[in-house]
């Protein structure tokens, strides 16, 4: 009886062993499918990142060169503007061809 005893005993203890273990086991896999998978999550929020920045970049680039480009254009403009002949002004208070302000006072006065 005691060694019956003693073998369920043995018995129960490697039978708890052998769990341990493969709970052991259980625990290293999940531990290095878990490694694995946040290596893979932080290489896409890397590639995800460098992606933003790229696109920042070229929208950066696009801004400057129109940037440059509308101020090109508008010293052309300047230039242009400057060297335009400017309209004769109908001066002598004599607007579109009516007498009006103070030459119409002088004008009807005399």
């Amino acid at each position: 009886e005691r060694r019956e005893k003693e073998r369920k005993l043995s018995k129960e203890m490697a039978e708890k062993a052998t769990r341990d273990l493969e709970k052991m086991q259980l625990q290293e896999k999940a531990e290095v499918k878990y490694k694995e998978w946040l290596k893979k999550k932080r290489a896409e929020e890397a590639e995800k990142r460098k992606k933003e920045k790229e696109k920042e970049r070229e929208r950066e680039a696009e801004l400057q060169e129109k940037k440059t480009r509308s101020e090109k254009i508008f010293k052309e403009w300047l230039h242009n503007a400057r060297n335009k002949p400017r309209p004769v002004l109908n001066g002598y208070g004599f607007p579109c061809g009516k007498t009006t302000g103070l030459y119409f006072y002088m004008y009807v006065m005399t």
